[in-house]
């Protein structure tokens, strides 16, 4: 069975995930933004084996620590789209504006684009890219457990902003229609920031994709 724990870190409270495989322990994490220390000892705790860390996008509060962590851990990176590059180069000065510590700088070990997998375990997840937020972001898609993991796409009631630079409205509604729909109305997915919800629900519910 492949397992998730959703653990908020920063003080943006963005959902950072644990995903692992319940019968090796062999763990990723997706989008360590930062507290590192209590992140790693959540880790420690559930007895997991950190291998990887995903990412949906480069903002701060979501990839602030993945320098950190995969140099001090010796972990791969894996994502997001090479259309966030800009926003990995421009890490330092996210840091700074929005008041988080320094980040340490990263090059991906491994950009990701639409159609590829990632494997964890004896587990495959489906990437979709889904820019408008971010030109690079990415989705983690897991149909084996109905789980997506959605970064700033797409959230319970709203969506993801789209006045960042390389941020645009329409493209991002399309990435909800076009790439996130067919995932099915079952399927819950895990935001960003606040809680899950379903596509099913936020099709009849959500006041800017709703009806779509």
């Amino acid at each position: 069975m492949l397992r998730y724990h959703t653990h908020p870190v920063t003080a943006f409270a963005q959902n950072c995930s644990i995903v692992w495989d319940d019968a090796t322990k062999q763990a990723a994490v997706i989008d360590p933004g930062g507290d590192l220390p209590k992140l790693l000892a959540e880790i420690d705790r559930r007895g997991l084996k950190l291998e990887q860390i995903w990412l949906t996008h480069a903002h701060i509060d979501h990839a602030g620590g993945t320098g950190q962590l995969a140099r001090e851990r010796g972990l791969p990176i894996i994502g997001p789209h090479p259309g966030d590059q800009f926003w990995i180069d421009g890490l330092a000065q996210q840091s700074k504006m929005f008041g988080f510590p320094p980040a340490e700088p990263f090059t991906p070990t491994r950009w990701l684009q639409d159609g590829d997998t990632v494997t964890l375990g004896a587990h495959t997840l489906n990437v979709r890219h889904c820019p408008g937020h971010t030109p690079g972001h990415v989705v983690f898609h897991s149909p084996e457990i109905q789980r997506a993991f959605v970064g700033d796409v797409l959230f319970a009631g709203s969506i993801g902003r789209t006045d960042f630079p390389g941020g645009h409205h329409q493209t991002l509604i399309d990435s909800i229609t076009q790439r996130l729909w067919p995932m099915g109305d079952d399927t819950v997915f895990i935001p960003g920031h606040g809680p899950e919800s379903s596509f099913g629900e936020e099709r009849v519910t959500n006041q800017y994709v709703g009806g779509t």
